[in-house]
């Protein structure tokens, strides 16, 4: 259980806005909310109200309804102004959930699809049991389903969230299977539903994490910001950030902001402008530097892992991280390095290599309150990884996140180093990819 977040959480009396709709089923089970809330009071000591508002009727100001919830069984469609309005409220702070009636695939597909639609750039894509909504209070990677679950043809027992996130934080979430029935206690073996007890510490880490984001979204909006410079001719660095099939693009400031503050430290002209490719794009090779990010595993195709391969034993770099600290990123990770280079894994980068020195001495460097949580210290020797290829190291590895410092706003769910740490790591990184 994570104390820091239980404090800030309990002392938060919030709205929630039920979505009321023109369809009929919109309040199948006209309970669940209510009594998720009167358990959350027995369960923590944590207050929200509720109240019911078609989406018209919603302010697209989440400080005055936080969370927006729907439920239903059936095929749903947003308009082209609905789907408008539910952007700009998320984009602002806010957070929507759907829950599938009973496991209902038409709500399911409805509100997968429609996602989709309203954000295009962050694909819609499942959670991975390490993600911070299931550890927000419960540590809740493994649940109790109804038989139905099962019946339906999925075997398992980690809970299953689609979510959409945007610089680290879930703005919409879908639970493929349904919620309400457990917060109402009213469960049947046939039901494609989360048994009570998984439901409500479900219910209740949604609410914590979006109470901690929620805050959280509010002081990085007034994080330090960095606007792209024009093309130069005396630029010399470049970064390309690599396309990937699943969300390769986390943090949406963190590049430009590192580059410039490298430029900043050394006096080393930069190209401040980043550019975006896939790694089967011909022009990765005249890229003097890559880099690979995300939250989830992710597969690259052959096609990609050739010219990966080729690209850096042709004298490329890449420097890459797993955004927050996240498993699923370093176990995708580490599969395709193995695969790549079967005789130069990774390994830990000795503490008294070049990096660690230039033009920033880091022997001790500070980490985020969750990952000092892991680790029992607030500060530690860095983290890093590579792989050498003759004699020079072509890949840097963070397995801790650094972009959310670079951007002085890390999340407070993520493993990583704390901002100046993270700004000082990622101007050595820099450093090394130009002189070595």
């Amino acid at each position: 259980m994570n104390y820091y977040l239980r404090a800030t959480f309990s002392l938060l009396f919030v709205s929630l806005a039920l979505l009321a709709q023109d369809d009929v089923d919109w309040n199948a089970t006209p309970n669940d909310v209510n009594n998720l809330l009167k358990s959350m009071k027995e369960m923590i000591d944590v207050n929200y109200s509720v109240q019911v508002a078609t989406l018209s009727e919603v302010d697209v100001d989440p400080a005055k309804n936080p969370i927006l919830y729907r439920s239903g069984h059936y095929n749903f469609q947003y308009n082209d102004a609905q789907r408008k309005r539910i952007r700009e409220y998320c984009l602002a702070g806010g957070m929507i959930i759907y829950n599938t009636g009973l496991g209902s695939a038409p709500f399911y597909r409805s509100a997968v699809r429609e996602l989709n639609k309203i954000f295009p750039e962050q694909p819609v894509q499942r959670l991975s049991s390490d993600h911070p909504i299931f550890h927000s209070y419960y540590d809740v990677d493994r649940v109790r389903y109804c038989p139905g679950v099962k019946a339906a043809g999925y075997v398992g027992d980690e809970p299953w969230f689609d979510a959409v996130e945007i610089n680290c934080r879930v703005v919409a979430l879908v639970s493929r299977w349904g919620m309400a029935v457990g917060w109402e206690d009213n469960v049947l073996p046939e039901y494609q539903a989360y048994e009570p007890v998984s439901a409500k510490r479900l219910g209740v880490n949604i609410f914590s994490y979006s109470s901690a984001m929620r805050a959280w979204a509010k002081s990085q909006a007034h994080a330090i910001k960095f606007v792209d410079k024009p093309e130069s001719s005396a630029d010399k660095v470049a970064m390309v950030q690599v396309i990937y099939d699943g969300v390769w693009k986390t943090r949406h400031a963190g590049l430009s902001v590192i580059l410039q503050t490298f430029n900043l430290k050394t006096d080393v002209p930069v190209k401040y402008t980043v550019k975006e490719m896939r790694l089967s794009d011909p022009a990765v090779f005249n890229a003097p530097l890559l880099y690979l990010t995300g939250h989830e595993f992710f597969t690259l195709n052959r096609a990609e892992a050739v010219q990966l391969k080729k690209y850096l034993e042709n004298g490329g770099f890449m420097l890459a991280e797993a955004c927050c600290g996240r498993k699923g990123f370093d176990l995708a990770f580490r599969k395709i390095m193995e695969a790549l280079f079967p005789g130069s894994p990774l390994r830990p980068i000795p503490q008294d290599n070049v990096i660690f020195t230039m033009p920033n001495d880091l022997q001790r460097v500070g980490v985020t309150p969750a990952l000092q949580q892991a680790l029992g210290s607030a500060v530690t020797r860095p983290r890093l990884e590579g792989v050498e290829i003759n004699g020079h190291m072509a890949v840097i590895y963070s397995p801790y996140a650094l972009a959310g410092g670079w951007e002085m706003s890390q999340s407070p769910y993520a493993r990583g180093y704390d901002d100046v740490s993270s700004q000082r790591l990622g101007q050595n990184i820099l450093m090394y990819s130009v002189t070595q």
